[in-house]
């Protein structure tokens, strides 16, 4: 895949406000402090959360798929996991197929806390100003950003960052 280089920026560095990991950085902290008093009352982080969202949509997955959904390194998924089964909303489990695999498991209480947190996202959609089918499109836009830098991740860094052609 080829970069096209081009200026967003004029003179030598961007403002803070044009710089789009900014905008995107902001808005990841908006949307947290949207969702701070539902995880208070849960009791629950938003990494911690993410992981209720999903195992909701697919129970019973290993440590690994659900670091690789959730772009977590099992270093980091690992503890985070621990705490989770200690406040009960999840089950650990070795694969007694592969027992290398840690299985994951909602129990019920997690399972309720991802119901009870579903209206959140109506209320995310309505606190956007978007309607709904434009709240989807930029959804779908900024997963499409995502995997494009996730690609380009992947490349030499000489590529991505030397002087514009």
């Amino acid at each position: 895949m080829a970069i096209k280089k081009l200026h967003v920026a004029s003179g030598d560095a961007a403002k803070l406000d044009d710089i789009l990991c900014f905008a995107i950085y902001s808005a990841n902290l908006t949307v947290n402090r949207l969702y701070k008093p539902l995880l208070d009352e849960l009791g629950l982080t938003y990494p911690q959360y993410l992981v209720l969202v999903a195992l909701y949509e697919q129970d019973n997955q290993t440590v690994g798929n659900l670091g690789d959904k959730l772009f977590l390194d099992s270093s980091t998924l690992t503890p985070l996991l621990k705490r989770m089964e200690g406040a009960g909303y999840l089950t650990r489990q070795r694969d007694p197929e592969d027992e290398r695999q840690v299985r994951i498991r909602l129990t019920r209480r997690g399972r309720t806390a991802r119901e009870k947190s579903m209206p959140y996202l109506d209320g995310l959609v309505r606190a956007s100003g978007l309607d709904p089918t434009r709240y989807r499109q930029l959804h779908d836009e900024v997963a499409n950003l995502r995997k494009n830098l996730l690609n380009a991740a992947r490349m030499p860094l000489k590529g991505l960052f030397g002087p514009a052609e």
